[in-house]
């Protein structure tokens, strides 16, 4: 399990969360069970954990993962515009703690039949839950050059955003485009001799992921539904990678300042010795606020 899924920023959001033995906490994204697994550790009768993710492929590795725990936890797999729901399933009336860690795992990344990565061969699918109706390819088959833009643009802050929708247009009227390295070898060919510290696909995938899964939507939802759920001095802890997610986040704990403290000015950023273990670590942000 190790090798399927390094939780990033571990020791760190285990430390601003705070926990208490016998409070109840939930885990946003429990993907893979690496901070449920820490989090369960820390607590004894009657704290509990309650874990969502909307994946239920990596889900089923959390409850094997977490099997052996004898403290008490549920795991539900739905979205986090869903979690209202999930806490009155589960007689929940306040919650102690919540950590997001937002993304996409290292299992979703790794595994080719996903579609989320550029560096391997795969179908164009990049659903987190794969009863979503819409895929990357239906996305990348059938929208304009505007429309294609606009979202290479907006969430993935790609400079070449028109350039990069035009020639996805003009390469799928020849035929439909629907795999991962047909997709990122197009996009490379824009730029034939340059020399890419980043390849040249990542934002574009990126852009598709998040409006596939509607992550940034879904993300402001979630904070938005699990803030009257915070007891007093109650921490909420979140995990971001890249500026859209860290920059909702951000205004969201601002906005709020009534009600919540902010304990991370400045947001905690994964060590050196962790970016060298888990180079996917690079990009962490994390950021904390108590309940007043």
């Amino acid at each position: 399990m190790a090798e399927i899924h390094q939780p990033v920023l571990l020791e760190e959001s285990m430390f601003w969360l705070a926990i208490q033995p016998t409070d109840t906490y939930v885990d946003m994204t429990v993907g893979a069970g690496g901070h449920a697994l820490n989090i369960l550790q820390r607590l004894t009768d009657p704290g509990r954990l309650i874990g969502v993710d909307h994946d239920p492929e990596i889900l089923a590795l959390a409850a094997e993962k977490l099997a052996s725990q004898k403290q008490q936890f549920s795991l539900h797999q739905d979205a986090f515009s869903n979690i209202e729901s999930i806490f009155k399933k589960c007689n929940v009336s306040k919650i102690n703690g919540a950590l997001f860690d937002l993304g996409v795992s290292s299992y979703q990344l790794d595994k080719s039949t996903r579609g989320f990565s550029f560096q391997q061969e795969g179908p164009l699918d990049m659903r987190m839950n794969p009863q979503n109706p819409v895929t990357a390819a239906e996305i990348v088959n059938t929208y304009s050059v505007e429309d294609l833009a606009n979202l290479i643009w907006t969430y993935g802050e790609e400079s070449h955003s028109r350039k990069i929708a035009q020639a996805i247009v003009e390469a799928r009227k020849k035929k439909a485009i629907k795999s991962t390295l047909e997709l990122a070898t197009l996009i490379a060919q824009l730029s034939p001799n340059a020399h890419f510290f980043i390849h040249p696909a990542t934002k574009t995938f990126q852009a598709l992921r998040i409006a596939v899964n509607q992550e940034l939507d879904e993300l402001q939802a979630g904070l938005d539904h699990i803030l009257p759920y915070l007891a007093p001095e109650a921490r909420l802890v979140v995990i971001s990678f890249h500026s859209l997610e860290d920059r909702i986040v951000k205004h969201f704990m601002k906005k709020h300042e009534a009600e919540l403290e902010i304990l991370t000015p400045k947001p905690i950023l994964p060590g050196k010795a962790e970016q060298r273990l888990n180079p996917r670590s690079r990009s962490a942000k994390l950021r904390c606020a108590k309940r007043k």
